[in-house]
This record gives structure tokens, sequence and C-alpha cells, in this order.
């Protein structure tokens, strides 16, 4: 596993977050994330479930967007993970304390673009693999990057997944893996341009 990750954070044990923003902020946020998940572990014998984390953290971020002298935490949050309750989940959370539900989300410099590419890639009522999803994710983020072409050094990718005997199992993808799937969806890119340079439908 990587030494350590830039935007990529552990808050529980089957909960993960990635950032965009102010990255002393995101630490600040984390932390007392970290904090209310084991305080729920400590009080109720079980772990919190991944609503409950956003909310706790949205209420921080929005008291801070109500009283002059206090700035705003200038950070968005993605955070994945798993509960009893409702499954798999998907958080997004701006600055101002707003959170949604989502099946697939980018955020950060050229969201918008990496929305519309994800919405064309994705059916309606499509369910993809693991594998076809860290495929779509590096897709998106090289189609969309300031950079010429995208590096395993530039990618940080983590996954959550359930094990067969149900613990949920937090993953970051290491460097080699990442270059396979980066070569593979490079390939698959210069295919599709060619074959639009050409005309073919």
């Amino acid at each position: 596993m990587r030494s350590a990750t830039e935007k990529l954070f552990k808050i529980d044990g089957h909960i993960a977050c990635a950032v965009a923003g102010i990255t002393s902020d995101a630490n600040t946020l984390i932390d007392h994330c970290r904090l209310e998940s084991q305080r729920h572990t400590y009080t109720y014998q079980e772990p919190i479930p991944v609503e409950i984390v956003v909310t706790k953290l949205c209420n921080v971020k929005q008291s801070y967007t109500q009283f002059g002298g206090l700035r705003p935490f200038g950070v968005s949050f993605l955070i994945a993970g798993w509960d009893e309750y409702r499954g798999f989940q998907l958080y997004h959370t701006d600055p101002s304390g707003n959170f949604s539900g989502w099946k697939a989300k980018p955020i950060g410099a050229n969201a918008a673009a990496a929305q519309s590419l994800i919405k064309d890639e994705i059916k309606d009522g499509e369910e993809l693999t693991l594998q076809q999803a860290i495929e779509l994710s590096v897709k998106a983020l090289a189609k969309t990057m300031d950079s010429l072409a995208p590096t395993a050094e530039k990618i940080e990718i983590s996954t959550i997944s359930r094990a067969e005997d149900g613990t949920v199992v937090y993953r970051v993808l290491e460097t080699a893996e990442l270059r396979a799937v980066i070569e593979r969806v490079t390939a698959d890119i210069e295919k599709e341009n060619k074959k639009n340079a050409s005309g073919d439908i």
C-alpha cells in the first residue's frame, strides 16, 4: 500500500473520503468525523451509519457560514462507505454544508466536464463492476485533467468493498495497478479518437 495519500482518507473501517479544496480544512473536518465515529461506536457498540457521519460533518460546515468573523471551510468531500441500513453509499458535500447522495460524482477542477462524460458512459439502470468503475474514473480524469497525460504518480484511487466474511475492506490501489489501468484506458481513448477522426459511428 502507498505510504501516504494526498486526497484520500480513511474515516472508519467502513467509511472513506476524497477531498477537493484546502487540505488543512479537510484535515480538521476529517479529524472531527473520526472522533464522531468513535464516539458513536463507544456509545452504541456498533459502527456509525454513513449518513450520520455526513450529517454531522455538514452541520459543522454549515455552522461556519452563519456568523461574521468565521471563514467557511473551503473543501468539498466525496464520502463513500457501507452500513447494514443502506448498503453501499456515496455522498457529496460542498463548503456550504449541503449534501446529496450519488451513484457517481466528480468534484474539484473540471468537475462539470467529468460529470457529463460519466453521464454519457453510464446507461440508466446499469450497474458497473468494480473494475469498470475504476476504469471509468481514470477515463474521466484522463479526459479532464489539465496535464497532457495521466500518470500513476498523479492519480490516487481507493476502493471500498465487502469481503466474503462480511467485513468492509478499504484499499488504496498500488502504483503498478494504476499504471496497468491507465495503459488500458489510454489505449481505449486513442481507439475512440481514431474512430471519431475517421468518421466511423
